[in-house]
């Protein structure tokens, strides 16, 4: 190639290369541009004042969901079972109608305080089955039965040895028999019914047991028929039995209604064989105007009714129950013992003792503290004095205890005042 021809190439191609640069300088610079007024109409838009319902919308749309709330804590059902167990103590008690179930009715009315202690009424099958039940059956806490039939239940022959596994919270009253016989029947004494049918309670109750120690003590031998109360005594009226023995706190409700004419009460002399186990008793009109008449005293005898519960081991879950339920129960027994409860509850001493068990050591321990001093001999000649009790009369065992219950009493009210 010649020379000039090389030259013009040359400035062409010099010409060509500043073209090309500004052309991809240009289209960098419109790209920019356009970059910077997207951004800048974004800006503004985001800068521009909404409509309501557009902030409203953006709003909804924008802010985070609110956490929801953790639900309330509610107990825990074993923490609020376990403290409704630990608050309730259960007693069982006779059957319908019985004098021990009403002092348990009493008892729930005077101490349930709520959720913070509640008293649990179980209905039971008399004094006898409430030893088995409360010996035997776990979840029961407490029973109320003679103390006579703890001592005939004791040993090969009733169920087992009891001394070491029943503890006696308090002695609570005495429960006399009664012996109903028809208004027009010839008998005089309990030893005119040899060989008679005579109801003697249901199988399995206090009055059944009590009814068989006492014929046997006396050496008086009957046909037993093991019936309710109130079936015996459609028996009774019948006359296909000849006599119905019931075992109660005067006045017993099943006996109180009853009206002149049908029925009477049979005397049960305090014989020398009952003395060691029994204390003696009368029944008036006061407490059966419809069986006894005006001015009369119809001999009995009576056997004294406890509170009782299994000998829990101290610092168990069950020995703390029951040492709960004597710190409740021993502080109001003058509530107990004022009307509408059980004119029974007026024969209450806390301080008595019950002969061959020993006393429940919470029980014992709440006495010690909280007991009057002990009684002096100047106390007890004022309460002979006031009795006009002559030595003859605490010539046996039983009537010594029958003294000393009624000396405790005496003094506790003469405390009180």
């Amino acid at each position: 190639m010649d020379e000039g021809l090389q030259r013009a190439c040359r400035r062409c191609a010099c010409s060509r290369v500043p073209t090309a640069v500004l052309a991809a300088a240009a289209f960098v610079v419109v790209s920019v541009h356009a970059l910077v007024g997207l951004s800048s109409a974004a800006a503004q838009t985001a800068g521009a004042p909404a409509s309501p319902r557009a902030a409203a919308e953006a709003s909804s749309t924008s802010t985070a969901p609110a956490r929801p709330r953790p639900p309330a804590r509610r107990p825990d059902a074993a923490t609020t079972a376990d403290r409704a167990h630990a608050n309730t103590v259960s007693i069982v008690a006779g059957g319908t109608g019985s004098t021990a179930l009403a002092a348990v009715t009493d008892l729930a009315a005077v101490l349930d305080d709520g959720d913070a202690f509640r008293v649990l009424p179980i209905v039971g099958s008399g004094g006898a089955q409430t030893v088995r039940d409360v010996r035997l059956l776990k979840g029961i806490d407490l029973g109320i039965a003679p103390a006579r039939a703890l001592a005939l239940l004791s040993g090969p022959s009733g169920i087992g040895r009891l001394d070491d596994k029943i503890s006696i919270v308090t002695k609570l009253f005495n429960e006399e028999i009664h012996v109903l016989v028809r208004s027009d029947a010839a008998f005089v004494a309990l030893a005119d019914l040899a060989g008679r049918p005579v109801a003697i309670g249901e199988a399995g109750s206090g009055t059944a047991l009590i009814a068989r120690d006492v014929l046997d003590k006396l050496g008086v031998s009957v046909t037993t028929v093991t019936l309710p109360t109130a079936d015996a005594m459609e028996k009774l009226r019948s006359g296909a039995i000849e006599a119905v023995v019931l075992l109660a706190g005067k006045p017993a409700p099943a006996l109180a209604r009853l009206p002149a004419g049908p029925f009477r009460l049979l005397p049960l002399a305090y014989a020398k064989p009952l003395q060691a186990d029994y204390l003696p008793a009368v029944l008036s009109a006061a407490d059966y105007p419809g069986l006894v008449a005006p001015g009369v005293a119809v001999e009995t005898v009576a056997v004294g009714t406890v509170l009782f519960t299994p000998s829990w081991p101290k610092g168990s879950d069950r020995y703390k129950r029951i040492e709960r339920f004597v710190e409740t129960l021993f502080p109001k027994l003058a509530a107990l013992q004022a009307p509408p409860r059980h004119p029974k509850w007026r024969e209450t001493s806390l301080a008595a003792t019950v002969p061959g068990f020993a006393r429940f050591p919470a029980a014992e321990e709440w006495l010690r503290k909280n007991a009057p001093p002990p009684v002096s001999r100047e106390q007890f000649d004022k309460f002979l004095a006031s009795r006009r009790v002559a030595a003859d009369d605490t010539a046996t065992p039983a009537d010594r205890e029958k003294l000393f219950q009624e000396f405790l009493r005496w003094n506790e009210t003469r405390e009180r005042r």
